[in-house]
């Protein structure tokens, strides 16, 4: 049974946050069905709950080699019972698959829980919302319910529209990352006209906006582009220290791609007095922490300092 659930809201306690007289509360949606990293749960909620009453016995997907949304349609797959195909960019990952599973974690875990995997160059990956491709995919496959990359569709804001409760109604910010826009346009949907909605995007983006006007129903929200590090899944020593320290200091792991990037960019908006005193912000922790596997390996490469907190 594909059921509902709520996330905590933990207060953190910090004498910066005291200095500027600003409450900040993290809602920890990664603790709900870890497994499915947090906001995916939310996004796939009701696309299972669709593909169940259409009677269809495959997901399929999209996404790259690191993908949160490709590990968590996986782990929903088994968790449900739907056979899973995640179409991967990067048709050379293919060549040496051995290689490929014992050194990619996030693709383990997906073969591990079932999931079959069709390898295709980036060029073919840019057709994915292409009929004709999609149905080049269903001669091969056979029939299937599509779930598009990142997991956001029309049916995934309404999974989204569920992380806030009354209770979050008191917060005068709420603040979350932003991939494909999925997630805070169903916070925003689910807010009051009181409250500011604020986006941190993980990656140099022109789109968001018109993507999340598509799909919100308020005007309450602003996009803050000023930290996402240069590109997606661009990590540097400064966000892999706030990281650790944050962790150390409140005992909550941040992810690189993401939730650090936001909290780190909502600390540096507080010093910057870009937020009032004595207002109350709730930061939404949006899962994806299996991804600090990948960022790891590529730190150690760079001989770069590591996210630390893992084996904890």
């Amino acid at each position: 049974m594909i059921s509902s659930t709520t996330a905590k809201n933990e207060l953190i306690i910090d004498p910066f946050l005291k200095e500027h007289q600003i409450e900040l509360y993290i809602k920890r949606e990664d603790l709900v069905f870890p497994e499915l990293s947090g906001n995916k749960f939310r996004k796939l909620k009701y696309n299972l709950i669709e593909a169940q009453r259409l009677n269809k016995k495959t997901l399929l997907t999209f996404g790259g080699a690191f993908s949160n949304h490709i590990h968590a349609t996986a782990a929903a797959g088994k968790k449900f019972g739907f056979k899973t195909i995640g179409i991967i960019r990067g048709e050379e990952l293919a060549k040496n698959k051995e290689q490929l599973f014992a050194k990619n974690r996030t693709l383990r875990d997906a073969k591990n829980n079932g999931m079959h995997f069709h390898f295709i160059d980036r060029q073919t990956y840019r057709n994915k919302e292409q009929p004709e491709f999609l149905d080049s995919l269903k001669n091969l496959f056979g029939d299937f319910y599509l779930i598009p990359e990142g997991g956001t569709n029309e049916i995934a804001i309404k999974g989204c529209q569920q992380i806030l409760n009354t209770v979050d109604f008191d917060y005068d910010f709420i603040c979350t990352a932003v991939g494909t826009g999925g997630t805070i346009s169903g916070i925003i949907n689910s807010s009051t006209d009181k409250q500011k909605i604020i986006g941190f995007p993980a990656l140099k983006e022109n789109y968001l906006h018109d993507e999340i006007k598509k799909y919100s129903i308020r005007d309450n929200w602003e996009l803050v582009r000023d930290y996402h590090f240069g590109k997606y899944a661009k990590v540097t020593p400064d966000l892999v220290l706030f990281i650790n320290n944050f962790y150390k200091q409140h005992k909550i792991p941040l992810d690189p791609i993401y939730t650090g990037k936001m909290i780190y960019g909502i600390y540096e908006e507080i010093k910057a007095k870009r937020f009032p005193k004595k207002c109350r912000i709730l930061a939404i922790h949006t899962g994806g922490l299996q991804g600090i596997h990948g960022v790891n390996a590529q730190l150690e490469k760079r001989k770069e300092p590591l996210i630390n907190f893992l084996n904890e």
